[in-house]
């Protein structure tokens, strides 16, 4: 894994942080009730309930380390910083989907905080990758699985 800065929102900081107390907090104590009552059913060799406690519990500690690790990589935009009349990460964005004629609105966020489900693209997905420092007007071509979109960008924003 990189040790390159992870850029975040204030949003997507917090969301995170939530998520680590949660995972450390509810999760950890569920896991070990899980392994305590499959315990008590004895032998512990052929006690596939325990087994699978077991590597959940394993799977947990490595998601707390993995949302660790982000969290200490992890650093806040400084909007200032942005220049406005250009798509960057944080920037509110309204293309022209060319290939069917429909406008649709995203915003281009860091990896961890993309959700295709709220419009929220990452800056690292073909489409973000391709919007990343375009200005109102430009047209770019962006390879998907389902073929090449050409891409307007109509408006530019903030949120």
């Amino acid at each position: 894994m990189s040790d390159s800065p992870v850029y975040l929102t204030e949003e997507g900081l917090q969301k995170l942080k939530d998520e680590l107390r949660f995972l450390k907090t509810t999760e950890r104590r569920r896991i070990i009730r899980e392994i305590a009552d499959a315990r008590s059913h004895g032998d512990l060799s052929e006690n596939a309930e325990y087994h699978a406690a077991k590597d959940a519990q394993g799977l947990l500690e490595a998601k707390i380390a993995g949302l660790e690790l982000t969290s200490q990589r992890a650093r806040l935009i400084d909007e200032s910083l942005i220049d406005p009349t250009k798509a960057y990460i944080m920037s509110r964005v309204t293309v022209k989907n060319h290939n069917v004629g429909k406008d649709i609105t995203y915003t281009l966020v860091s990896a961890q905080e993309a959700d295709f489900t709220l419009r929220k693209i990452s800056v690292e997905s073909p489409i973000g990758k391709a919007l990343l420092g375009k200005s109102v007007g430009d047209i770019v071509e962006v390879e998907v699985p389902a073929g090449t979109l050409k891409l307007e960008l109509l408006e530019l924003g903030r949120d």
